[in-house]
């Protein structure tokens, strides 16, 4: 298709280059015959017809049905900001999240803080390993975890906090309920009172029960929970198609939370991290405005938890934080780790991600102030339009498909570069997959547009071009160009070529209907050519009525096949001429009688002519010798005769008959010429091929200067078939010089002074 523009033009001058002036007849009154070629006359159907003038459109319109097509599938995308459900657009802002979330796991991270701790109730501690009495003995933690199974009583989590701050922690954030009253409860009070302001506890918002908010029973803090700085809600909202987390509330009003706007002067709720940043000191950090904040996620599982029996394990204590000195400084969240538990929820990083891990990273995130953020609705629509416009120039006006294809990937590239870029430097999303989908859509389809409409121009083109050339050299023209250019400038093959002409036709001109004679001969050489491409062919011209093939030329099967198949070619003429001829005198017109003329050799193939016009032709003694061939088909009344060098070539596949030895004008040397009688696998006259020996046995005798013997076997021939014109002749020329044999000069060679 890359050289299919510029092909295009140079067809438009074949064309041109091709078309022959109307051959006339002229008899001898003033009435002229106009002679239209076969295959120039033809009925299209209608539906082509259309397709044809719809092309024809197309092609004058090309850049605005490219931009029809770009606008199209820029304000499909364009729709989805206004029909949000319609499952082609929801698909395509689900690849975009996708693509999101790919950008999550492969850019840059939030930075892991190594001050972060995560105590986990897992399984190890819900179990407890296998402790010796002494040990829980003067363990009071160990005591209460052993003596029943989770929940524990609460003064658990009181000595949790107790060895922590005494250890030197900085903050401690449990991510749990303290709700149903249990035992307990007055000692995690006084625990919290006096850590007061190195403490958080949560409360949940409970979205299954009218949002109603679940917080710490009274008995750990005292009412209004929800106004102590040491409770935040702890909950995550997780999107409603596929369940993931990818941003947090900070604050949440009560009217929000009712489903409405948030108005000022609300009663505004703290989250869980809200809390914490507020207990380290990043109140101005925290993003107080309502909304959802998207995190930049940390490293997947980048805060694992300890199991949290291990701090009250004196071995373990000792072992893995020695003797607390581990948690100095340190900002540890208490929380849910086993599966049992079901606190875990599901994020771009990570399906099982537990849930005061993600509380950590939020809090990581407003540290450093590492959100993300969307490009605008604003800015969306006007990089979906640019697309589209960008996709309409680069097809439009860039006239060489391979290279929009490949501007297409790269500039899809760069803006997923691009998007990468901004992502890992700014927090910026841009977005992409609908960017790139009105661009790609709109690019691939105007391709595929530009493809068809060459394909359609081009199929015009090679219609066109077979009615004035032959089928083959078109496809080569088309096909292979640049070969085809070159190839003609000059260079000698061999071939073989066929002429065939009609017999007689100049005195039937005189005499017949003129209407009536263009339409049968048209019929006539609408046959004639099917013959020749059907044989593989080239039609090189017409000469009035007389057709001119040539094998060899435009492509060969090889010298030996190419002739075979111009024999073939001559026996088809001569079947479709005899069905045509049955034909016409049912309908009460005169028969034609063809001649046709073969032979092989080297000839000159190029474009022949001037600058103005040139034909792609072949010149030279081989052609001039099919042509006197055609012409002695006359003298030797037979309809096909071939030179030498076509017979030995097809000798093994068809029947000849020899006819002559000629010295036609213009050759110096004579030439043995053959009648071509059928091909050996079809099932003829064996009788006649049997007797044929007959004929060609006196046909030697008569060369051999033994006139009686050669009369003698003609005239044997003759007792079979009394018609026999070749045979006739020899007779007659046998008596002749019986009587009064020539000179010694004589070589039994026919010389013809004219054409």
């Amino acid at each position: 298709m890359t050289n299919g523009f510029w092909v295009g033009g140079r067809l438009l001058l074949l064309v041109l280059a091709f078309q022959r002036r109307p051959r006339s007849i002229t008899s001898r009154s003033t009435s002229t015959i106009t002679i239209v070629r076969p295959e120039a006359k033809l009925h299209w159907p209608r539906t082509w017809w259309l397709l044809k003038s719809g092309m024809h459109w197309l092609s004058h319109h090309r850049r605005f049905v490219v931009a029809a097509i770009c606008a199209l599938c820029a304000g499909v995308i364009i729709a989805v900001h206004f029909f949000p459900d319609f499952p082609f657009v929801s698909a395509i802002w689900r690849q975009e999240q996708n693509f999101e979330d790919f950008l999550q796991r492969e850019g840059r991270k939030t930075a892991t803080r190594p001050d972060f701790v995560f105590l986990g109730i897992d399984q190890s501690t819900l179990e407890l390993p296998p402790l010796l009495p002494e040990e829980v003995a003067q363990n009071r933690a160990l005591q209460l975890m052993s003596e029943r199974p989770f929940p524990w009583s609460r003064e658990v989590y009181a000595l949790l906090l107790d060895r922590l701050f005494g250890a030197g922690a900085r903050l401690v954030m449990f991510d749990l309920l303290f709700n149903p009253p249990n035992d307990g409860d007055p000692a995690l009070h006084q625990a919290l009172d006096r850590y007061r302001d190195r403490v958080v506890v949560g409360a949940n918002i409970d979205a299954a029960n009218a949002n109603q908010i679940v917080c710490p029973n009274p008995v750990v803090i005292p009412p209004p929970p929800l106004a102590d700085d040491r409770v935040g809600f702890v909950n995550f909202w997780s999107d409603s198609v596929d369940g993931k987390v990818r941003a947090i509330y900070f604050t949440r009003s009560d009217r929000q939370l009712a489903g409405q706007e948030l108005f000022p002067g609300e009663e505004v709720f703290e989250s869980f991290s809200a809390r914490a940043l507020a207990k380290l000191g990043h109140t101005a950090d925290v993003p107080r405005d309502g909304r959802l904040h998207q995190l930049r996620l940390s490293e997947s599982h980048v805060y694992d938890p300890r199991p949290l029996y291990e701090v009250f394990d004196p071995k373990l204590w000792q072992a893995n934080y020695a003797d607390g000195a581990f948690f100095k400084d340190k900002i540890i969240i208490v929380g849910a780790s086993a599966q049992i538990l079901h606190d875990f929820v599901v994020t771009p990083m990570d399906l099982d991600t537990p849930g005061p891990s993600l509380h950590l990273q939020a809090i990581a995130a407003a540290i450093d102030h590492d959100f993300l953020r969307n490009t605008s609705e604003a800015t969306d629509l006007i990089l979906v339009c640019a697309a589209g416009i960008l996709a309409w120039a680069l097809i439009a006006f860039v006239r060489r498909p391979l290279v929009c294809l490949i501007a297409l990937l790269l500039i899809a590239g760069a803006h997923l570069a691009f998007a990468r870029v901004a992502y890992d430097r700014i927090g910026l999303l841009v977005v992409a997959v609908p960017v790139l989908t009105a661009f790609l859509s709109g690019g691939f389809l105007s391709l595929g547009f530009e493809y068809v409409l060459e394909s359609m121009e081009k199929l015009r083109t090679r219609r066109t071009l077979e009615r004035y050339v032959s089928k083959n050299l078109v496809k080569e023209i088309l096909e292979n160009p640049d070969s085809f250019y070159s190839s003609l400038r000059g260079v000698r093959i061999p071939a073989t070529i066929l002429f065939s002409d009609i017999v007689g036709f100049t005195t039937v001109t005189e005499s017949a209907d003129p209407e009536a004679l263009v339409k049968q001969l048209n019929e006539y050489l609408s046959r004639m050519t099917a013959a020749v491409f059907e044989n593989a062919g080239t039609l090189d011209k017409f000469i009035g009525d007389a057709v001119m093939a040539v094998w060899g030329n435009v492509s060969s099967r090889g010298i030996a096949e190419d002739a075979r198949c111009c024999a073939r070619a001559a026996l088809a003429m001569r079947r479709e001429l005899q069905l045509l001829n049955r034909k016409w005198q049912a309908e009460g017109i005169a028969p034609f009688a063809i001649g046709i003329g073969i032979n092989q050799g080297d000839v000159l193939g190029g474009n022949i002519g001037s600058q103005a016009k040139a034909d792609p032709t072949v010149i030279g003694d081989a052609v001039n010798l099919a042509s006197r061939l055609e012409a002695l088909t006359r003298t030797y009344r037979v309809d096909i005769l071939v030179g030498a060098g076509a017979s030995e070539l097809i000798r093994d596949e068809f029947h000849l008959r020899s006819v002559a030895l000629v010295q036609v004008k213009g050759k110096t040397r004579p030439v043995e010429i053959f009648t071509l009688i059928g091909a050996k696998n079809d099932s003829g006259d064996e009788e006649f091929l049997q007797r044929l020996e007959t004929y060609e046995a006196g046909l030697r005798k008569f060369r051999e200067r033994d006139f009686t013997r050669a009369k003698i076997l003609f005239s044997k021939f003759l007792e079979f078939y009394p018609e026999d014109a070749l045979a006739k002749m020899y007779l007659e020329r046998a008596l002749e010089y019986e009587e009064q044999p020539p000179d010694e000069s004589w070589n039994a060679v026919e010389v013809f002074k004219k054409k």
